[in-house]
């Protein structure tokens, strides 16, 4: 019922917003090219999306056909309020012309649509619809590093200056352009920081997406080594196996994985980094998500062998972890790495004057640095995508933290 229903609600937009064509251009025939260039492209997206299995070889010509027909939604939408509201008045002007007659044998009439709100409607919807198709060939690649200096008056002294890199959500069967990818890891390791972390989602649905990555992916260097955790995407849970035993050797040949890459794979566990005498310890949990995420991750196993005053660095993929178990935890996290939100890869970022998503209406911490009391936790905005194939505003990130002693 659902998929008819979105049919018939994505028909009525297509037919009202193709009035906003004919209107502007006086013309019937661009309408008609507009209605069946668009009932084609919704037509294959829909056929993809609940009639066609998802197969790995039509995953990139799937994104890009769902990100043209988000944009021509959005542009649909928008069209359709102008026209909605001048209907709204038109209307009106009908019925005040009918009564003000005199007389009821006059023929009712609505006056014709005025080109004027036709071709205004028509700059307003391109222009977001235009950000679309820009983010799905140049924003999903437009690396951004964000640089942070956080304090802390009981950093052991050996770790004052100490650097981390983030990076996280990667989505590997999202990536069509390896060169780009490869970019991107140079900038990582031109940071040159003691420590490199990723905080989960290696993978859309299936550890075999990694293998023509894993020479870019292994190229990660740093001194203290690289450490890494799961997302919820890395258990396979989104595509469909022939059998529990098949999901279960994904899941086995995504922890073998980590290891190939040289990435340390913490799976509700902790390890110790020691300088001078001094230690903090880099804590790593399974995915753990409010709502009907999964919950694999337990905190409190990991933290078994954590001294109380030991100073520490949780990467956890979910940022509803933190609120939810890590703030309430009596063997207190100082510094928490997340990512998942991807800061829903739209969104606007003007530095010092505004910074919103959409994300943040589903997540109190949806990307950058969060405090409260003397815990921190970093929100980082993916250096991926998935579902829609690029960004807008909300740019693929790689953070670098310093941290330091007060």
């Amino acid at each position: 019922m659902f998929r008819w229903v979105f049919v018939i609600v994505f028909l009525l937009l297509t037919w009202y917003s193709s009035q906003t064509i004919r209107t502007a251009f006086h013309s019937r025939t661009w309408q008609l090219v507009y209605l069946g260039s668009v009932l084609l492209i919704y037509g294959v997206t829909f056929w993809l999306l609940f009639f066609f299995p998802r197969q790995n070889q039509l995953g990139i010509f799937r994104q890009y056909l769902m990100g043209l027909s988000m944009g021509l939604m959005v542009f649909q939408v928008l069209t359709v309020f102008f026209l909605f509201l001048e209907d709204i008045v038109r209307i009106f002007q009908g019925i005040t012309s009918y009564f003000s007659k005199g007389t009821r044998t006059e023929d009712f009439f609505l006056p014709q649509r005025r080109i004027f709100i036709s071709k205004t409607a028509l700059i307003v919807g391109a222009l977001p619809f235009g950000s679309i198709i820009y983010g799905m060939f140049r924003g999903k690649y437009h690396y951004q590093i964000h640089e942070h200096t956080l304090t802390f008056e009981d950093l052991p002294n050996a770790f004052d200056g100490f650097t981390i890199t983030q990076i996280s959500d990667l989505h590997t069967g999202s990536f069509d352009n390896p060169k780009k990818v490869a970019y991107g890891f140079e900038l990582i390791n031109q940071l040159a920081s003691d420590i490199i972390v990723f905080t989960g989602d290696l993978v859309n649905d299936r550890t075999s997406e990694v293998d023509s990555y894993q020479d870019i992916f292994s190229s990660l260097k740093a001194k203290e080594g690289v450490y890494s955790v799961l997302g919820n995407h890395d258990y396979g849970d989104y595509t469909t196996w022939e059998s529990q035993q098949q999901k279960d050797e994904n899941l086995l040949a995504m922890h073998q994985l980590h290891k190939q890459l040289g990435w340390h794979l913490l799976l509700n566990e902790s390890v110790f980094l020691e300088r001078d005498g001094e230690q903090i310890a880099i804590l790593g949990v399974e995915n753990w998500g409010t709502g009907r995420f999964r919950k694999s991750g337990d905190l409190q196993k990991a933290l078994e062998s954590v001294p109380q005053n030991q100073f520490k660095i949780l990467l956890s993929h979910d940022p509803s972890h933190w609120e939810a178990k890590v703030l309430p935890s009596p063997n207190p996290i100082h510094l928490t790495l997340s990512g998942h939100t991807h800061g829903m890869q739209f969104g606007i970022e003007i530095p010092g004057l505004i910074k919103w998503s959409p994300s943040s209406w589903r997540y109190k911490q949806w990307a950058g640095v969060y405090q409260k009391g003397n815990q921190h936790i970093n929100v980082n905005r993916g250096f991926g995508y998935i579902g829609y194939p690029g960004r807008v505003g909300i740019y693929p990130e790689i953070t670098k933290i310093t941290l330091k002693r007060a």
